[in-house]
């Protein structure tokens, strides 16, 4: 069984009860009060979450945020309390704190691509922030910058918002606070990412807040499916850069090839082996140029 929107149900773990399921985890809550999070290998493309599963793809973000959150460790502390996981889910799946989560998505971008490139080519503005003229798909920005997102229900677009937006809904202390923290984590990024040879183009972080109102990074972090990596030596400006995540699916969703009308309301149809393979062999080649570990 499945939902409105492709998600099928979570498959029952003992000891834990299921609480929520997004566009790619499940969420149980264990016994002690403390989550489980997993991982699936579920892709989503245009808002739906497709018919088809991507091999070990929720094994690689998994491995590849906790990879993350150990180097980002002395700059913000993480919701992971545990890898001891069921068997079940061995691999895909952390024990993490519950938090009070921040109603908004934390982007920040360095290069001028995607929802970004839409605003500017209308306004010649990001979320309020004006850039300067000529700039084209792939460019580099004079600095990186915090683009914030409201958070959308299931099935729709998150939406694009200024900093004042964000402060006149969770306090300016706080925005201050997110946005500091969102543009320190991509500075260290960005700068790890180029030492492998992969650029950073942007990247979506989501932060929460303990009792005692430690902020706390949470969910997924710095993955092909929350952040823009291109390869250093491939960039070029003035056209969509090749990338480490889920381009593929969207390119042959949008071709001929599919049978496909992003316009007609009905769901994308199952992706071909060929497409499924070649994205999985993207996601796993990020993790290990990222990480210098083998798969």
């Amino acid at each position: 069984m499945s939902d409105a929107h492709g998600i099928p149900a979570a498959p029952p773990i003992e000891g834990a009860e299921h609480v929520h399921s997004g566009k790619v985890r499940d969420l149980y809550q264990l016994p002690d009060g403390q989550l489980l999070m997993v991982a699936s290998d579920r892709i989503s493309a245009f808002d739906y979450v497709l018919e088809t599963r991507i091999p070990d793809k929720g094994a690689v973000l998994t491995q590849m945020s906790l990879w993350w959150f150990e180097q980002l460790a002395d700059l913000v502390p993480n919701h992971v309390v545990s890898t001891d996981v069921p068997a079940s889910v061995k691999d895909r799946a952390v024990v993490c704190e519950p938090l009070d989560m921040y109603p908004v998505e934390c982007v920040a971008r360095g290069y001028l691509a995607g929802s970004g490139l839409v605003d500017y080519r209308a306004t010649g503005e990001v979320c309020g922030i004006p850039l300067p003229a000529g700039l084209e798909d792939g460019s580099r920005l004079p600095e990186p910058i915090f683009t914030p997102a409201t958070k959308a229900a299931l099935g729709d677009h998150d939406e694009n918002v200024s900093y004042d937006a964000v402060a006149a809904r969770i306090g300016a202390d706080h925005a201050a606070r997110l946005r500091d923290l969102t543009l320190s984590v991509y500075a260290t990024a960005e700068e790890t990412a180029r030492t492998k040879g992969i650029l950073l183009a942007d990247t979506k972080l989501e932060f929460g807040r303990r009792a005692d109102g430690t902020v706390v990074l949470a969910d997924e972090v710095l993955t092909p499916d929350s952040s823009r990596f291109w390869p250093a030596d491939e960039w070029e400006p003035g056209h969509a850069q090749p990338a480490y995540d889920k381009q593929i699916v969207r390119d042959w969703l949008l071709s001929p090839a599919s049978g496909w009308d992003r316009a007609s309301g009905e769901a994308p149809p199952p992706l071909p082996d060929a497409v499924v393979e070649r994205t999985r062999s993207r996601y796993i080649e990020a993790y290990e140029r990222l990480t210098g570990r083998r798969f």
